[in-house]
């Protein structure tokens, strides 16, 4: 037993000092002259930091501050105490015959250097990376209420694209770098080391960092799933010293903007004006009802966030425990989301041998409404009623003389339907690590991930739209179970020699999926006293059906990063990947990378007293996307079919084909270069960072429309098709500095992505989808639609527009009618008269960052902007057509003979002369500035702490997305849209809405 150990065992048998619980700092006192030294340690803030290490400089002597900061430990005058703690520039203090102490820490300048980055099966300093690699601090994230992580993301990093909304339970749509496929398929999330998702089962307070690798050299290490980009979050973990309890509470109330509608006044004048030029006797109105279906369908949504965690830990291991609950009412009525997260991450270690686990449990219920009640609103009359009994459910919807409209009533669809979507997840890792040799460390990797997913829809009898078929009550259930098997294997070596530093990962992964799914449905459910038996035993008309599936990857990789000097950095990975989803002939896919850069800074010629750092970097690599089912290169076959056979006649089973196969299908592969610079200047004030990319993605996967003739019924077949290419700059630039009660900081990043099609395919020089065309050496999904040319004034303006050849191009129109562009000179407006005329994605995006410090308080204002996209207005479409009958906007000035200074043509029912929705008329600039987050919080000073035993407090407000400029004029230009080819399309999306927090956290 050491000496230092026999004198800790005496010192605590015959109690000369006392230790906090759970603290197992040992030291030994080796000077009979020391003084013992005490005091606090805080941040800017004047908050306690626990975890902080204070050692005696020179010797083995430290320590570890309390829960409160404090912290005691033996030296003697003229030692030095350095402080040291991740996050914090490092503070060393000269001791003198005072004993007590009084030490602040300041944050590390811009972004530490010497930041620890988690890297695909390993770590790296910031410094050193040689590919791109984003890293957004969690605490920006936890600023926010989001749903989901990808939502909070926005404006955080560069080159990542992210659209959310503000329907309970929604998830963001995000893109890394660009559009690489027509699939949408999300980047890849590897949590603690457990490849999953990070959906809306996951709770963001868990985390304690987040990387995103945007180029081929970072994610090749994740071969086949990384084209897309690879997020990777590690969860948090506890730190040595007693036990930590943290609580935090957050209110929040969503806002839903809302059109300015006409009501039932201003409504008849237009709709009987549209009647009348149409020549059609007017509808009987009933101007006694004035429906604001706005009113009746939204609310104030309400959000409750609150998450409490229990960590701690010693020299040798440590705990962190949360619980956290996620409670949306949506501003819609009937929606709701409801999610409940308990986590327990621990580990431990003893010699050479270390072990831990992270394992998360989470329960998300999300209310669903059916329809779409954004459009809802608009296509609904004010003249009709939210009930009549006359109707079945009793609910108004509208009525073939009085109110001739096929809205459906979102009042009605809230009561007679009800939908939910349960999922209980649990998901986790076990990790092992032995070190062999001083060099070498064998790490082992259990991951598992379960899922049980409920999904009931019930139906009541009763209608809510005009000739709507009666339906008896129904209810459907679906339950299903997936699981994630994973198991890895990597060997680790490190060694420094000289001026190189040599690290080797070498490893083997194997991960296999499992789904099936069975579900039921009755009708005519019986009743009693006014209620439904919603249990698939009752009732009659049963049907039932299930499937399930497999899909299973072995992986093999390995990676090399060499330093020479700090000045010279390679990185070189390999990975392969075998699938089961792929025939034999191309089961397998082989992703090579290899990075480099030169630290310029480091080199005898560079003399700056400006630049503290300056790194240039190259990449190449070649990146998979696996983003098919299990058994799409299979013939699918349909067992239900039967024959008649025998004298008989008796029925047999039999199949057919219907779907036809691939058996050539490979993965989609993305081989992609990039170019960048790291900068830090002003002693690491100032941060920048600049990229330019180009990536290629070939034999991207399409589902290639063909004739039904050919006897294929079930789906149009997987091919390899298409080839697309992204380019684009991406720039960040942050400063911060700190000065004795102030601090400021001002974030900056840009992203520019140009998208194009190089090849279709089987010869395909363009695809059609809605609105728009994709084409060759063009982005994808551009608007192809007629152009307009303002409003006919005259009869003789009308007699007058001619083509080349004098013909009459639009004879059939009046004054008051839309002059269309007769692009091909024939004489007439048809679709070949269509052009290329704009398109749906942004030209820049940015987010601009800010944050100011005084004292206790803490103000943050986060923008957000998108410039240069052209968007097609849904709703508007549907508001100013005239020709159906919907509501109208409020104000709206139709052109008429007293009115012709107007861009609004005239109003005319059941013609589609001026309202037809492949026009020019209906798309609108798509540029948006947002102020997404305006954020104050205050930490309550420690003299008000003291007697209520809590370590640190603060209290916040915030609110987001409450200003947007932008001359859109639809509900949201920051729309959602899950159609590849039609990005643009707004068809009442859900929006963002606009939000206000009050929240409180603090510590024990």
């Amino acid at each position: 037993m050491k000496n230092s150990t026999k004198r800790w065992i005496i010192k605590i048998v015959f109690g000369t000092f006392c230790l906090t619980c759970c603290s197992f700092s040992i030291f030994a006192q080796n000077n009979t002259n020391s003084l013992n030294y005490e005091g606090t340690v805080t941040n800017q803030k004047k908050e306690p930091l626990p975890g902080v290490s204070v050692q005696v400089v020179g010797t083995s002597r430290g320590t570890i501050t309390d829960n409160n900061g404090n912290f005691s430990i033996p030296a003697k005058s003229g030692n030095t105490l350095s402080f040291t703690m991740i996050g914090y520039a490092t503070q060393t203090v000269t001791l003198t015959n005072s004993k007590s102490l009084a030490i602040q820490l300041t944050e590390e300048e811009a972004l530490d250097l010497n930041e620890v980055v988690v890297v695909g099966y390993g770590t790296q300093q910031k410094r050193d990376l040689t590919g791109a690699v984003s890293v957004v601090k969690p605490e920006e994230i936890n600023k926010r209420r989001a749903t989901t992580i990808a939502e909070a993301l926005q404006g955080l990093s560069s080159g990542i694209k992210v659209r959310g909304g503000g329907q309970p339970g929604s998830e963001a749509q995000i893109q890394i770098r660009g559009l690489k496929n027509v699939s949408g398929t999300n980047p890849l999330y590897v949590i603690d080391g457990l490849i999953t998702t990070a959906n809306r089962d996951f709770n963001p307070d868990d985390i304690a960092s987040i990387q995103i690798l945007k180029d081929a050299s970072a994610a090749a290490i994740y071969g086949s799933r990384a084209a897309n980009g690879v997020i990777i979050i590690t969860t948090k973990k506890g730190k040595e010293g007693p036990m930590k309890i943290s609580v935090s509470a957050n209110t929040s109330f969503q806002i839903m903007p809302r059109y300015k509608l006409a009501d039932t006044k201003e409504f008849a004048e237009l709709n009987y004006m549209a009647y009348d030029n149409a020549g059609k006797p007017r509808q009987n109105l009933d101007m006694n009802i004035n429906t604001d279906w706005q009113k009746e369908t939204y609310r104030v949504g309400r959000i409750n966030d609150i998450n409490t965690s229990f960590s701690g830990g010693s020299a040798n291991g440590s705990y962190y425990t949360s619980v956290g609950y996620f409670g949306n009412k949506g501003a819609v009525i009937g929606t709701a989301f409801d999610r409940f997260n308990v986590r327990v991450n621990s580990q431990g270690s003893k010699g050479i041998f270390s072990i831990g686990e992270n394992i998360a449990i989470s329960n998300a219920k999300s209310d669903e409404m059916e329809g779409n009640p954004i459009l809802d609103v608009v296509r609904l009359l004010p003249t009709i009623p939210v009930y009549n009994e006359n109707n079945p459910g009793g609910y108004g919807y509208g009525d073939e003389s009085k109110a001739r409209t096929f809205g459906t009533n979102p009042v009605a669809i809230s009561n007679l339907i009800d939908r939910t979507n349960q999922n209980l997840r649990l998901k986790g890792n076990l990790w092992a690590e032995l070190k062999l040799f001083k060099l070498l460390t064998y790490r082992l990797n259990l991951g598992y991930e379960t899922s049980r997913d409920h999904y009931k829809f019930f139906r009541k009898p009763g209608n809510w739209t005009l000739n709507q078929d009666y339906e008896p009550s129904i209810a459907n259930e679906n339950r299903a179970e997936s699981e994630n098997k994973l198991i890895e294997n990597t060997l680790t070596f490190k060694n420094t020699f000289d001026k190189h530093n040599v690290t080797l990962i070498g490893g083997q992964s194997y991960q296999r999926s499992t789904y099936a799914r069975i579900w039921g449905q009755k009708r005519n459910l019986p009743t009693s006293l006014g209620k439904y038996f919603d249990v698939l035993d009752q009732g009659n008309d049963a049907s039932l059906g299930g499937w399930r599936d497999r899909s299973d990857l072995l992986s093999y990789f390995g990676r090399l990063e060499y330093d020479y000097n700090n000045k010279y950095l390679i990185n070189v990975v390999f990975r392969a990947d075998g699938s089961s989803k792929l025939s034999l002939q191309n089961k397998w896919g082989y992703y090579p990378s290899v990075s480099a850069a030169w630290r310029v800074s480091n080199e005898a010629f560079f003399n700056s007293a400006v630049i503290n750092d300056f790194k240039i970097r190259a990449s190449y690599g070649t990146l998979g996307s696996s983003n098919i089912g299990s058994y799409e290169y299979m013939a699918f076959v349909n067992t239900l079919p039967t024959i008649a056979i025998g004298s008989d006649q008796h029925s047999e089973p039999t199949g057919t084909q219907v779907r036809l196969s691939n058996p050539v299908l490979k993965w989609e592969t993305l081989k992609q270069q990039n170019y960048g610079f790291d900068m830090a200047l002003l002693n690491n004030k100032i941060t920048l960072n600049g990229e330019y990319f180009i990536a290629t993605t070939y034999d991207v996967l399409y589902a290639s429309p063909i004739l039904m003739t050919t006897g294929n019924d079930g789906g149009n077949p997987r091919t390899n098709a298409l080839t697309l290419r992204n380019s684009g700059f991406e720039f960040s630039g942050n400063y911060r500095e700190t000065k004795n009660d102030w601090g400021y900081n001002i974030g900056l990043n840009l992203t520019t992505l140009r998208n194009k099609v190089t090849e279709l395919g089987y010869g395909r020089k363009e695809l059609y989808v809605g609105n728009t065309i994709t084409a060759l050496n063009n982005p994808i999904g551009m608007w192809y639609v007629l152009n307009t040319d303002g409003i006919f004034q005259t009869t003789e303006e009308i007699n007058n527009y001619k083509n080349s050849k004098g013909i009459v191009i639009q004879p059939n129109a009046k004054p008051g009618d839309i002059r269309f562009k007769d692009n091909n000179d024939d004489g007439k407006i048809t679709n070949e008269d269509k052009t290329i005329t704009s398109s749906p994605w942004p030209k820049l995006e940015l987010g601009l960052n800010t944050g100011f410090q005084y004292k206790n308080f803490d103000f943050t204002m986060d923008w957000f902007g998108s410039f240069g996209s052209t968007v097609f207005n849904g709703p508007r479409s549907v508001m100013d057509r005239f020709d159906d009958n919907s509501n109208y906007r409020k104000g709206i000035q139709p052109w008429t003979e007293q009115n012709k200074s107007t861009t609004t043509p005239r109003a005319i029912y059941a013609s589609t002369l001026n309202s037809r929705g492949d026009i020019d008329r209906w798309l609108e600039n798509g540029s948006f500035f947002r102020l997404k987050l305006l954020s104050l919080s205050y930490a309550v000073p420690q003299t008000l702490l003291k007697n209520v035993g809590f370590s640190n407090a603060r209290i916040s407000v915030s609110a987001q997305n409450i200003i947007t400029f932008t001359k859109y004029t639809g509900l949201d230009p920051e729309f959602s849209n899950g159609s590849i080819f039609e990005k643009g399309f707004d068809y009442g999306a859900f929006p963002n809405l606009k939000l206000y927090s009050v929240g409180v956290q603090f510590d024990l």
